[in-house]
């Protein structure tokens, strides 16, 4: 059977095996998610001591070569990681230009990283629908550090704290993020924010800028972690600050795992993802049932015509998920 080669070969670190699992997690085939679930029982571990970092930030900001930089480092200290780059989706053809290996150059020839893109989709929060599953195939595979790159259109895009350890931020000098992200909220949220291009002749502005982001902290409250936030200048393109961001990664990480923070954290995002999968999994199996009855599409013509609108559509759309619960039941 496939499902068992895939399981063995991601077991024995078999890259080509991975990405057929991840390939199989992300399908959007219904009959693909229950193999997609055995799959990653299979291979589960609760015990993986995997550092698990989300990287966000406004388009620009050099997401995609601080990774680099930063996965060469944690590749220098003996690690393996693994990059899963979220790429938006066209609002209009639903494609993805997924182009990370290529602005990833020198880290996608190292043996001991894995680059896989995957496209939103429209999933709302920076990531996609299935990163989180994407990211326990990694670990299962081997690798101990996992980097999840956001999709970067915004400062609203929180929800990979639910699936990572580690939340950063990075921010540029002069583009008002010391003050915007602050209102926007997503500082609250970051365990440690890179001010990042500080080189050159936006130096000054860069140390101003970690000046006030610092200031601006200390008036929140410590975080549920106990671990205060961090500010750090890096220049990625100059190879320069970001040892001592991996650094204050370890350091966290350290920290949370001794005062049982990060064994806490990770039962609760458990509890959201079961939570996430199993409103997945109903939505699809009453889509499922709804399109091979052709309701929806029929409902939709009629509301296109003028026939009916759409409350009307929608009244009648949940009558008809109500008889799939009465069929179901009997």
């Amino acid at each position: 059977m496939e499902l068992d080669l895939i399981i063995a070969g991601i077991k024995q670190g078999d890259v080509l095996a991975l990405s057929k699992g991840i390939t199989l997690v992300e399908s959007g085939k219904p009959e693909h998610r229950l193999l997609a679930m055995k799959l990653i029982n299979a291979l589960y571990d609760h015990e993986r001591k995997t550092i698990r970092i989300g990287v966000t930030g406004i388009p620009g900001v050099g997401k995609s070569t601080f990774i680099e930089q930063l996965g060469l480092e944690i590749i220098r200290a003996g690690h393996k990681l693994a990059v899963l780059a979220i790429d938006p989706s066209s609002t209009r053809s639903g494609g993805s230009i997924l182009g990370d290996k290529t602005r990833m150059e020198a880290l996608s020839r190292s043996s001991s990283s894995y680059i896989r893109p995957s496209p939103s989709s429209g999933n709302l929060g920076g990531v996609a629908a299935r990163t989180r599953e994407s990211m326990l195939l990694c670990e299962a595979a081997g690798f101990d550090v996992v980097i999840i790159e956001t999709v970067g259109v915004g400062q609203s895009e929180i929800e990979v704290i639910n699936i990572t350890d580690c939340f950063l931020m990075l921010a540029m000098p002069g583009t008002g993020d010391e003050l915007q992200g602050i209102k926007r909220g997503i500082m609250e949220t970051a365990d440690m924010i890179v001010i990042n291009k500080a080189d050159g002749t936006n130096l000054d502005a860069a140390k101003r800028a970690k000046m006030q982001i610092e200031m601006a902290l200390h008036l929140f409250p410590l975080p549920e972690s106990g671990w205060a936030p961090k500010v750090k200048l890096a220049s990625a393109l100059k190879k320069e600050g970001i040892k001592p961001c991996w650094n204050s990664i370890k350091d966290r990480q350290s920290f949370i795992r001794e005062n049982g923070w990060l064994k806490s954290n990770r039962i609760a995002q458990q509890i959201r993802a079961f939570q996430r999968l199993s409103q997945l999994n109903i939505y699809e199996r009453i889509a499922t049932y709804l399109s091979k009855e052709n309701q929806l599409s029929a409902l939709q013509e009629r509301v296109t015509s003028g026939e009916m609108n759409e409350f009307e559509a929608s009244i009648l759309l949940f009558q008809s998920v109500e008889r799939f619960f009465q069929e179901t039941k009997n």
